[in-house]
């Protein structure tokens, strides 16, 4: 799943690819899937996009937004893969496609659920509003905006569910939000009536660090970029790497299941207590 770091790798990668190639044809999925939402019939976009230059393209919070002539959109969250591939190797299933005028073809696939929506700025989606409108981790803001989301959250809420739930953040999941708590020393399982003042301002560091650290070496590890390749993030805490001993203390790293996902930590370097 795409977070912020792959967010913006993968924006970043479309507008240095695309920006000044012109559409020549999308076309409708292949395969119909679905959990994969539209803004009304995919075989329409056709119309709208066909014959428009891209301008440029955008990441913020959970999404990436490609930038059209004449005002017009198309923005994609964290359940879809886009791939920039020669037109004669696009695979056979896919959810929409955009042909270019330079022979390159954008291939879009959803695995568990995702939306494609073309639009000219009217998208009146909560989850795309509150992305759009985030305070960003790399800006002068974010500090407070971080001690006015603890404030809001119930005492007895785990320092899990301030980072991956509600929006709090957007363009934080339970993906980044491994390798922040590892490097904060912070069990997920914490409740944030437990956390020191010392603890919540190493959380806060972490955040922007960690997140730092991931957008500039192209996202994880354990996500891909609009090449195919993985990002050149190594992830301390994830599927790849939960049966390594912990980088810091050597222990065993553990694997469970909360809140809705997996989560990986060390108990030694992140106590519960």
């Amino acid at each position: 799943m795409l977070e912020l770091p792959e967010v913006l790798t993968t924006a970043s990668q479309l507008k240095d690819s695309t920006a000044g190639r012109t559409v020549s044809e999308v076309l409708p999925p292949t395969k119909v899937h679905r959990f994969c939402w539209y803004n009304g019939e995919p075989a329409a976009y056709n119309t709208v996009l066909k014959g428009k230059k891209i301008i440029s393209s955008e990441g913020f919070g959970i999404f990436a937004e490609i930038i059209f002539e004449e005002g017009y959109r198309l923005c994609f969250n964290d359940g879809v893969n886009v791939r920039l591939i020669p037109l004669e190797k696009v695979p056979k299933n896919y959810q929409l496609l955009i042909v270019l005028d330079d022979g390159m073809a954008l291939v879009f696939t959803v695995a568990m659920y995702g939306g494609m929506i073309v639009h000219r700025g009217d998208y009146a989606d909560e989850y795309y509003e509150k992305s759009r409108n985030a305070v960003s981790p790399f800006s002068d803001e974010f500090k407070i905006y971080f001690y006015d989301r603890i404030k809001r959250c119930k005492p007895v809420s785990s320092v899990k569910a301030l980072l991956a739930t509600d929006q709090h953040f957007p363009g934080i999941g339970n993906g980044v939000l491994q390798d922040i708590l590892f490097e904060a020393g912070i069990h997920p399982k914490r409740k944030l009536q437990a956390l020191g003042e010392e603890e919540k301002q190493r959380l806060l560091s972490c955040m922007v660090s960690v997140l730092t650290a991931m957008a500039e070496q192209g996202g994880r590890d354990t996500e891909k970029d609009l090449f195919g390749n993985p990002g050149g993030y190594r992830t301390k805490m994830s599927k790849n790497t939960w049966k390594e001993p912990c980088p810091v203390c050597g222990g065993t790293i553990n694997k469970e299941t909360y809140m809705g996902g997996s989560v990986y930590y060390c108990p030694v370097c992140q106590p519960l207590d």
